[in-house]
């Protein structure tokens, strides 16, 4: 695999990211005093950085938990199918639910995510992702907030990984199978 030059860089994920905290306190200044802290859940593992700087710089008040799901195992591709990990140990019932999630693709994991939700009686949910790659949509999901909209690359740093390798880069990058580079 090969690492290629920065996607998107630190500077401007950390912008965007303080425009979405901005859009998403707004959203919820009015609301907070009628229906309570909203609940902010980010998704492990690949969202935990992305989760750690948008509650940061929110300007209202949240709780924050955490769920993980894989679909993605070891692969460059989903596989579709979601295996719980984590679950929320706050109680979900009647609470105003903000998923923080890296990567909308396929829509698979956001859609599983919300019937989890769903089930567990929660007034609402809305989505912020990172990055969203419209054109992977196997399941119609649109997500409230998004902070790029990118092509359908394979794309690690930030927090996402390839088999848990570059988590730990602050800018993206994409990620290239060295055979399909070699074929041009």
């Amino acid at each position: 695999m090969i690492l290629s030059e920065v996607f998107i860089g630190s500077d401007r994920i950390s912008q965007r990211v303080k425009e979405l905290a901005s859009e998403i306190s707004a959203s919820y200044t009015a609301s907070v005093s009628v229906s309570g802290t909203p609940l902010v859940i980010g998704v492990l593992s690949g969202a935990f950085v992305f989760t750690a700087d948008l509650i940061r710089a929110m300007t209202i008040r949240c709780d924050v938990d955490f769920m993980a799901v894989d679909s993605y195992g070891s692969a460059m591709e989903s596989c579709g199918t979601l295996k719980f990990r984590l679950f929320p140990k706050s109680d979900l019932r009647g609470r105003d639910i903000i998923i923080a999630e890296d990567i909308l693709d396929t829509g698979h994991t956001l859609n599983g995510i919300c019937e989890y939700l769903r089930e567990h009686g929660v007034n609402s949910i809305k989505a912020a992702v990172l990055l969203d790659k419209p054109e992977r949509r196997q399941v119609p999901f649109e997500a409230d907030f998004v902070g790029f909209t990118i092509p359908d690359k394979f794309v690690v740093g930030y927090g996402l990984d390839y088999d848990e390798r570059y988590r730990n880069l602050p800018d993206i990058h994409c990620l290239e199978d060295e055979r399909d580079i070699n074929r041009v």
